[in-house]
């Protein structure tokens, strides 16, 4: 039966045409075939070589709208920051005692933000943390001694971007549920940071191609003004 509603999905998309992203969120929206609240997500991909430093895109961002998905949030740090973390709503606080429960496989949390001064100690987890995404990172904003900051942001709806080896970045920019003004505008926000990450050394075309679609829901090309 997905089979069937994903072929129906896909009539409605002219393969061979970019869409602007007024066009392309409603597209999406129209063509959602799952039954849950699907996430939109947005694929990009970059004229950047990553084996090269300067060409490698990460950051991090809040979301006009948020991404409509609540991430829980872990902070490693010691001492005053523990009941600085505790008031700003992070759901886990703590300091080596954590770090035992994740080397014991625990994994009930989606972001790690942590104070500098306990990264020595989340360093020897890099070989778990790693893979999964979920080692801190300055530039990500997730190493920072603004705690309260750090928590707030997540919990409004940052989103982390990177390339990864073909030059893609992936980002969720919303749910179906929201207004195609609030899809559209979380996408050009989103757009707008990439633009701004252009490294130097890229000649002729930056983006490449632009996909949206649905957790579930055909490809949809994006028009790179």
């Amino acid at each position: 039966m997905a089979g069937k509603k994903y072929a129906e999905a896909l009539k409605q998309i002219d393969k061979n045409r970019s869409y602007s992203a007024e066009e392309a969120v409603a597209l999406a929206k129209n063509t959602n075939i799952a039954k849950f609240d699907a996430s939109v997500e947005v694929s990009f991909n970059l004229n950047v070589d990553p084996r090269h430093a300067d060409q490698q895109i990460r950051g991090a961002m809040v979301l006009p709208h948020g991404t409509g998905r609540t991430q829980k949030v872990l902070v490693i740090t010691k001492g005053a920051k523990e009941q600085e973390a505790k008031d700003a709503g992070a759901d886990f606080v703590g300091g080596k005692e954590m770090l035992e429960e994740i080397k014991g496989g625990w994994f009930g949390f989606d972001v790690i933000v942590a104070t500098p001064d306990m990264m020595g100690e989340l360093g020897k987890l890099g070989k778990v943390l790693g893979p999964k995404g979920l080692m801190p990172n300055p530039k990500t904003g997730t190493v920072t001694m603004n705690i309260a900051n750090a928590v707030n942001e997540i919990k409004k709806g940052k989103v982390t971007y990177r390339t990864d080896k073909e030059g893609n970045v992936n980002c969720l920019i919303g749910k179906c549920s929201f207004t195609e003004e609030q899809l559209v505008e979380n996408y050009k926000a989103l757009y707008a940071t990439l633009l701004k990450a252009r490294p130097a050394a890229v000649k002729g075309a930056y983006m490449k191609s632009i996909t949206m679609s649905t957790t579930m829901g055909p490809g949809i090309k994006v028009t790179a003004e």
